[in-house]
């Protein structure tokens, strides 16, 4: 799914405010709890900036 940016910041501000519900345009998003708001922005921020995604190929293993 593309999200766009004013969804991510209205998901962002929701999350900060503490509310479950999430309105943008003409569209109100109600979710369960703060933990799958989380699990969305994460999903965003992958889609809109892939390149702030830690890629696991580029780390080494330190002992």
């Amino acid at each position: 799914m593309a999200y766009t940016i004013e969804q991510y910041e209205a998901l962002k501000a929701a999350i900060a405010a503490g509310t479950q519900s999430v309105s943008y345009g003409d569209k109100t998003v109600s979710y369960r709890s703060m933990d799958d708001m989380e699990k969305i922005l994460r999903r965003m921020e992958a889609d809109l900036f892939p390149e702030r995604v830690p890629d696991a190929r580029h780390y080494e293993t330190c002992y």
